[in-house]
C-alpha cells in the first residue's frame, strides 16, 4: 500500500501556526504515548475486559485467563503503576478492580474501531 504525499511542497504557514497552538504540551503527550503503550499487551487487554466485567482477585483473574498468577501479578503491577486499575484488600485478599471509568471508554473504542 503506497502512502499520498503532496506533489509540491507548499507549507500553508497559517495553518501550521494554528496547530501548533493548540498541540498539548510535549509532556502530556508522552504520558500519553506511554499509557498506550500498556494497552499493547494480549494479557493486560484480557484483563481490564474482565475487570470491566467484575472486580477480582489474582486468583481468579489467573483462572479466568488461564494463566499464572505470577504473570496475572506481573501485568497487574504495570496496570497499577498507569492508574489503569486499583485494589482493595479485604482480609488476606486484594481484590483488583479498574481505576475509572475512562479506562473502560479507552478500551471499548479500540475494540469497537478494530471491529469495524
Amino acid at each position: 500500500m503506497e502512502i499520498e504525499t503532496c506533489e509540491v511542497t507548499v507549507i500553508h504557514e497559517d495553518i501550521v501556526e494554528k496547530v501548533k497552538k493548540e498541540m498539548p504540551n510535549e509532556e502530556k503527550l508522552q504520558e500519553t504515548a506511554e499509557l498506550f503503550k500498556v494497552f499493547g499487551d494480549p494479557t493486560r487487554i484480557r484483563i481490564i475486559c474482565a475487570l470491566m466485567k467484575e472486580e477480582m482477585c489474582v486468583c481468579d483473574l489467573s483462572a479466568l485467563l488461564d494463566v499464572s498468577q505470577s504473570a496475572v501479578s506481573h501485568q497487574l503491577k504495570t496496570l497499577k503503576q498507569t492508574r489503569l486499575v486499583k485494589y482493595r484488600r479485604e482480609g488476606k485478599v486484594i481484590y483488583y478492580s479498574l481505576d475509572d471509568n475512562h479506562i473502560a471508554k479507552i478500551f471499548e473504542a479500540g475494540y469497537e474501531h478494530v471491529c469495524e
